[in-house]
C-alpha cells in the first residue's frame, strides 16, 4: 500500500479525498495556487506545494507542477479527484513515464472514453444501447442542418471532448441548429481547446440516469446500482439520489450488465460511471463514460457502504476488489444537494466574495457534509463556486427526503449569495415527491426562475415566529418585562394586528380568530432558531434587516416589521428610498470576463439581440436586449474583468 498520495485538486474533493486516506493510514500532499493558499484542502493534508498563479490554466492544469510537485515530496502516488486533469489520457501517460502510480484507469480507457464520437461508437460495437445519431465530427453549421433534417428535431448539439454541461446545446427547430451549432463549438474550444461537436437525436422527457462501476486490474469489474442525476440546470447536476425511483430491477441488471461490459471492453480498471438517458418507457440509451470520481458518488457510498475513494487507492495498489456483484446490496436511499455559490433570483449568476458566517448542519448518520470551505474563506472567481455537498440517508426514499430538507435549514451562509432557499423549494414540489424527474422537471416547474416568497399555507407560521422573536426581544430591553403585547406585522402590502401572550415560557400568537403555539429557546443575536409551531418542530435563518425581522425556513423567504402598536402609527410616515434608475443601463449580473461585445456606440438593437458574452466560472453567458433601442455608450471592452453590476453599455 501507498505511504504518501498528492491529490492532484482543490476544495471539497481535496478534503473528502484526504479524509479516508487519512483512515487508511496514507499521508497526504496538497497543491494549491494563489487563491487556494489559505484554502480547507492546504490546512487538512499534511504536506502542501504552491503549484503556480490563480487561473487553473497556470496551476492546477500545469502537469509539469503537478510532477514537479510530486518528486519533490516524494509521494508515490496522484488521485486526481474530478475536473481538472482528472480525465486527461496525457497527465496519466506523463505519471506512468515517471514511475508514479495513477489513482484512476489506465490512458487507454481514459482516451477511449473522452472522446464522445469514439466512446459512442465502442458502445455501439459491444452492444450498448446508443442514441440514433451523426457520430463524426461536423464541419459547420450548414451541415449541422442537413444532418439535422435527416434525424428529426430536437436534436443536441454536443461538443466531443465536453464535459460538465459544457459545449452542449439542444435545438428544437431547424432554425436553432446554426446558431448551436456555432454555440456549442465555441464554447467546447474555449473549454477543452477542441471544437470538434456532433448531432445526435434528443431524447423528449429524458430522465439522467447512470451506473457506477468498479474495476481492478484483475479482471475483475462489477456495478453499485444506480443514481439518478435528472435534476440538471443547464445540464449540471443540482440533486441526485441512489437509487432511482423509477427503475425497476430488471432495467437496473439490464443497464448495470452493459456498463461492465462497456468497461470491460476498454480494460477499465478503478471507479466510473457509465451515464444513459432514459426515456419514459424504461427504454436507455448510452450518453458518455466518465472516467473519474463523480460529483455525487456520496449517494452511491451511503446505500452501498462502498468507501469509492478508498476501492480506487487499493486499485491503485494492485489490490483485488474485496466484493463481487453478488455482494453489492441496496441499503435504505440517499439523496445529495450541491450548495453553490450563486443567486437565484437573479438566473443564477455565479457570486463571489468572502464567506462572514458559515455554519454547516451537524453531521450524523442520517447526514453528511463534503465540503472545502471555512468561516472566512473566500469563493474564487477562477474555480466552481461550489460551498458544499450536502448527503442525506434515510431507510426510505421519503426519509432521505425529509433529513436533506432539515439539514438545508440548518446551513447559515452569509457573505455570499447562494442556492440553498431554490434546493428546499426543488424537494417540497409534489412531483419530486412522487419521483415524477426529468432532466427539464426546472425548466417545467420554474419557468419563470424562482422566487423565495412564502406560500399562504405557511404565512402564519412566520408571522407566528417573527412576533415571538420580536416579545422576546422587548421583555430583554425592557426591565418590565410583560407577558402580554400587541403588535403591527407589516409584510410587503399585507398588515396584521397580533397579540402575543407568554404561558409557561411558550408563545401564544392570536391572529384574527386564530392562537398557534410558538416555543423556543432562541436568545437575542443567534441567526439559528429550532422552533416547536403548534406541535411541528421547524428550522429557521435569522437576521435583522434594519427593523425588520428577515426569516427563511424551507425554501421561502419574509421580511417583517413588528411594531408595538403605540409606535406603528407613525410608520407610515417614515421615508422610502426611492431605487437608482439603472433601465437604460446594462449592467453585469456576474463577476466575469467580457468575451465579446456585439454591438458598438451608434448600432440600433432589437428586442432579444444579442449585446454581450460574459464568461463566468468557465461557462458563457450570453445577454440580450430586454426591448428596441440605440447603443449610446460602450463603459466597458472585451477581456475586461467585470464586477457584479458593472456598466458595461448605455442605451439613449
Amino acid at each position: 500500500m501507498f505511504e504518501k498520495i498528492l491529490i492532484a485538486n482543490r476544495g471539497e474533493i481535496a478534503c473528502r479525498i484526504i479524509k479516508t486516506a487519512r483512515k487508511m493510514g496514507i499521508a497526504t500532499v496538497a497543491v494549491f495556487s494563489d487563491a487556494d493558499r489559505n484554502s480547507l484542502h492546504v490546512q487538512m493534508a499534511d504536506e502542501a506545494v504552491y503549484i503556480g498563479n490563480s487561473p487553473s490554466a497556470e496551476s492546477y492544469l500545469r502537469i509539469d507542477r503537478i510532477i514537479e510537485a510530486i518528486k519533490a515530496t516524494g509521494a508515490q502516488a496522484v488521485h486526481p479527484g474530478f475536473g481538472f486533469l482528472s480525465e486527461n489520457a496525457e497527465f496519466a501517460s506523463a505519471l506512468q513515464k515517471a514511475n508514479i502510480a495513477f489513482i484512476g484507469p489506465e490512458q487507454k480507457a481514459i482516451a477511449a472514453m473522452g472522446d464522445k464520437i469514439e466512446s459512442k461508437l465502442l458502445a455501439d460495437k459491444v452492444g450498448v444501447n446508443t442514441i440514433p445519431g451523426h457520430t463524426e465530427a461536423i464541419a459547420g453549421p450548414d451541415q449541422a442542418v442537413e444532418i439535422a433534417k435527416g434525424i428529426g428535431c430536437p436534436v443536441m448539439i454536443k461538443a466531443s471532448a465536453g464535459g460538465g454541461g459544457k459545449g452542449m446545446r439542444i435545438a428544437w427547430s431547424l432554425d436553432e441548429v446554426a446558431s448551436g451549432f456555432e454555440s456549442a463549438a465555441n464554447e467546447a474550444r474555449n473549454s477543452f481547446g477542441d471544437d470538434r461537436v456532433f448531432i445526435e437525436k434528443f431524447i423528449e422527457s429524458p430522465r439522467h440516469i447512470e451506473i457506477q462501476v468498479l474495476a481492478d486490474k484483475h479482471g475483475n469489474c462489477i456495478y453499485l446500482a444506480e443514481r439518478e442525476c435528472s435534476i440538471q440546470r443547464r445540464h449540471q447536476k443540482v440533486i441526485e439520489e441512489a437509487p432511482s425511483p423509477f427503475l425497476d430491477e430488471a432495467t437496473r441488471q439490464e443497464m448495470g450488465e452493459q456498463a461492465v461490459s462497456l468497461a470491460n471492453a476498454v480494460d477499465y480498471c478503478s471507479a466510473g460511471t457509465v451515464e444513459f438517458v432514459v426515456d419514459k418507457d424504461r427504454n436507455f440509451y448510452f450518453l458518455e463514460m466518465n472516467t473519474r470520481l463523480q460529483v455525487e458518488h456520496p449517494v452511491t457510498e451511503y446505500i452501498t457502504g462502498v468507501d469509492l475513494v478508498e476501492q480506487m487507492i487499493r486499485v491503485a495498489a494492485n489490490e483485488k476488489l474485496s466484493l463481487s456483484q453478488s455482494d453489492v446490496e441496496i441499503n435504505g436511499w440517499a439523496m445529495e444537494a450541491r450548495v453553490y455559490a450563486e443567486d437565484p433570483e437573479r438566473n443564477f449568476v455565479p457570486s463571489t466574495g468572502r464567506l462572514t458566517h458559515y455554519t454547516a448542519p451537524v453531521e450524523s448518520e442520517h447526514v453528511r457534509v463534503d465540503t472545502g470551505v471555512f468561516e472566512g474563506g473566500e469563493i474564487s472567481m477562477y474555480y466552481d463556486p461550489m460551498i458544499a455537498k450536502l448527503i442525506s440517508w434515510g431507510s426510505t426514499r421519503e426519509e432521505a427526503n425529509a433529513h436533506l430538507t432539515r439539514a438545508l435549514d440548518q446551513y447559515l451562509i452569509r457573505g455570499v449569495s447562494h442556492n440553498v432557499m431554490f434546493l428546499s423549494s426543488l424537494l417540497k414540489q409534489p412531483e419530486f415527491i412522487a419521483g415524477n424527474l426529468t432532466t427539464g422537471f426546472i425548466d417545467e416547474f420554474y419557468p419563470d426562475g424562482f422566487t423565495a416568497d412564502i406560500q399562504d399555507e405557511a404565512a402564519e407560521t412566520f408571522v407566528g415566529v417573527a412576533v415571538s422573536l420580536q416579545h422576546q426581544t422587548d421583555n430583554r430591553n425592557h426591565p418590565e418585562a410583560r407577558s402580554n403585547r400587541t403588535y403591527t406585522v407589516s409584510a410587503g402590502d399585507t398588515k396584521h394586528e397580533v397579540r402575543s401572550h407568554v404561558v409557561d415560557g411558550a408563545f401564544e400568537i392570536c391572529i384574527g380568530e386564530r392562537t398557534h403555539n410558538v416555543q423556543h429557546n432562541w436568545h437575542v443575536g443567534e441567526n439559528l432558531l429550532e422552533a416547536c409551531v403548534d406541535g411541528v418542530v421547524h428550522h429557521f435563518q435569522v437576521e435583522r434587516k434594519g427593523l425588520k425581522w428577515q426569516l427563511v425556513h424551507n425554501g421561502q423567504r419574509g421580511q417583517f416589521n413588528v411594531l408595538p402598536n403605540n409606535i406603528a402609527r407613525f410608520d407610515e410616515y417614515m421615508p422610502v428610498k426611492t431605487a437608482l434608475d439603472t433601465s437604460k443601463h446594462l449592467l453585469s449580473p456576474m463577476p466575469g470576463l467580457l468575451v465579446r461585445l456585439s454591438v458598438k456606440e451608434g448600432d440600433v438593437v432589437e428586442a432579444g439581440q444579442e449585446l454581450v458574452i460574459v464568461e463566468a466560472m468557465k461557462m458563457e453567458n450570453t445577454l440580450f436586449a430586454e426591448q428596441s433601442g440605440t447603443i449610446k455608450l460602450i463603459e466597458a471592452a472585451e477581456g475586461d474583468n467585470l464586477q457584479v453590476d458593472q456598466a458595461i453599455l448605455e442605451f439613449e
